[in-house]
């Protein structure tokens, strides 16, 4: 197993790079400041087709491989996280059809995603159900060859943009986690969001409460067994975190860049920044610790493509985990080179820093991330 990229990965890396400063960094403060969707950057990545990178080519996608995909996110993340997130959340999304889903369910929905045509969300969360989420109170009540669903689910990324929800209830309210199945939901069966949240990052990336209030889905949008939606929910995320932890090294080296450039640029005592010892120091353990998560993202990737179907949980937490605590002490570092200008939003770091939170946060928090790897070390 190797970690570095192939030529044709560093060539996308590199063409990726050019065209994320050209088309999607002059959006990003605007989406921020405004709190909306970025809809130019998404039509410029529709325009690359990134949307298909994580779709199986028989379905219209790229079929890219995992690193690949990480190396598309974290570029997205250097310049705008909120973007980032978008081509991210539509693979989360689909990733329970793809590995779970009929093949009707694939070959209806999955080209839609591959073009960007259509959007997908990921209905997990609930007010008493994050961390723990056995304990969600969503229910599933199977009627002839429907299911009627009614529930509540909160902190959902791309409400009121995605086409598609893919929502977690429990039809078997007895059995606990087992009791919980999946299914795929069409937003205009009755789907609504009631709120949006108002957060501190990722602002250009709308969260809201999904309410879903006896609405009707066909038997044939069940994905996988019933009673099956707890294992689902945690294969997914095993392996959609260490694209978060992909997400969290773009946005520290986007802050790293940026201060680099300032550090030459801002003068102090008649000589660049750039030429004081602890502010040298303080850049030099910010790249390492950077470069660190950035190997143990791509060793989490590429452990997903070896075997797409192994037990990816210790590896995918590590990751996640390490490279978003990278990421937010990254760009709390940027925000300290900057001084007073990294305090103002005249400057996009204190937006990294910002951005860099939820990392820590969304699928699985940083302390639910260390239970799984001391469990796996522990037994």
């Amino acid at each position: 197993m190797t970690f570095v990229l192939t030529d044709v990965q560093r060539e996308f890396q590199q063409m990726l790079r050019r065209f994320c400063e050209e088309r999607i960094a002059p959006h990003a403060a605007e989406a921020d400041r405004s709190s909306t969707f970025p809809w130019k950057s998404f039509e410029a990545c529709r325009e690359l087709e990134l949307p298909a990178m994580g779709v199986p080519a028989e379905y219209g996608g790229a079929g890219a491989d995992h690193v690949t995909q990480a190396v598309m996110i974290e570029e997205l993340a250097r310049v705008c996280a909120s973007t980032a997130v978008t081509m991210l959340i539509s693979k989360l999304g689909m990733l329970p059809v793809i590995n779970w889903g009929s093949e009707e369910l694939k070959r209806k929905y999955l080209p839609r995603i591959a073009s960007g045509e259509a959007q997908a969300s990921y209905c997990l969360s609930e007010a008493d159900a994050g961390s723990d989420v056995a304990a969600m109170s969503a229910r599933a009540v199977r009627d002839g060859d429907s299911y009627v669903i009614t529930g509540t689910k909160y902190w959902i990324t791309n409400a009121g943009i995605s086409d598609t929800y893919t929502v977690f209830a429990k039809t078997d309210p007895a059995a606990g986690h087992r009791g919980i199945s999946c299914f795929l939901v069409e937003a205009d069966w009755g789907v609504k969001v009631s709120k949006h949240e108002d957060k501190l990052g990722l602002r250009g990336s709308p969260t809201g409460e999904v309410v879903l209030d006896e609405v009707r889905v066909p038997a044939a949008n069940l994905v996988g067994d019933e009673g099956r939606g707890f294992h689902i929910a945690m294969h997914t995320l095993d392996r959609s975190r260490p694209t978060i932890g992909a997400q969290a090294v773009g946005i520290a080296q986007g802050a790293i860049d940026f201060a680099a450039g300032y550090l030459h640029q801002r003068r102090a005592f008649g000589q660049p920044l750039a030429d004081f010892q602890a502010l040298r120091f303080m850049l030099a353990e910010m790249a390492m610790r950077t470069e660190a998560a950035r190997t143990l993202v791509y060793r989490a990737c590429s452990l997903v493509d070896e075997d797409p179907t192994g037990d990816l949980g210790s590896v995918g937490a590590m990751a996640k985990c390490f490279a978003s605590d990278t990421a937010m002490s990254v760009t709390t570092d940027a925000v300290q080179l900057l001084g007073g200008y990294g305090y103002t939003k005249d400057f996009p770091v204190e937006r990294f820093m910002r951005d860099a939170k939820i990392t820590q946060i969304y699928e699985g928090t940083n302390q639910i991330q260390r239970v799984v790897i001391a469990k796996s070390i522990l037994g």
